[in-house]
């Protein structure tokens, strides 16, 4: 006995698909990039479309450049900082001494 569905199993997209029924493909470009392990990637663009200056290596995630014999630096990472040494960043010791002071003296009621 039939489910009912007339259009059980078929999908959008499906069927035999060709060139004729999708229309002329636009024209392409690929472009080589190279980043600081020498890894190649040949992103594909638009003919028409600006091509930009760096690119990310999808291997390694680093900037690549057009340039093959010098390509982008990688980008510099700063260490991990707990939230005490940004406060020491911006406050000197004498400074945190005095804060130390006054909130000590709100504590004993002495303010």
């Amino acid at each position: 006995m039939a489910s009912g569905n007339a259009i059980r199993g078929s999908r959008v997209g499906a069927g035999p698909m060709g060139e004729a029924e999708r229309g002329e493909s636009a024209p392409r470009t690929r472009i080589s990039f190279w980043c600081s392990n020498g890894h190649e990637t040949q992103p594909s663009f638009a003919g028409d479309a600006q091509v930009p200056d760096t690119w990310d290596c999808p291997r390694c995630g680093f900037p690549a450049g057009k340039d093959r014999d010098s390509p982008p630096d990688p980008p510099r990472t700063e260490p991990y900082k707990t939230h005490l040494a940004y406060v020491r960043e911006r406050r000197s010791d004498a400074d945190g001494e005095a804060i130390l002071a006054e909130a000590l003296a709100k504590l004993r009621g002495e303010i």
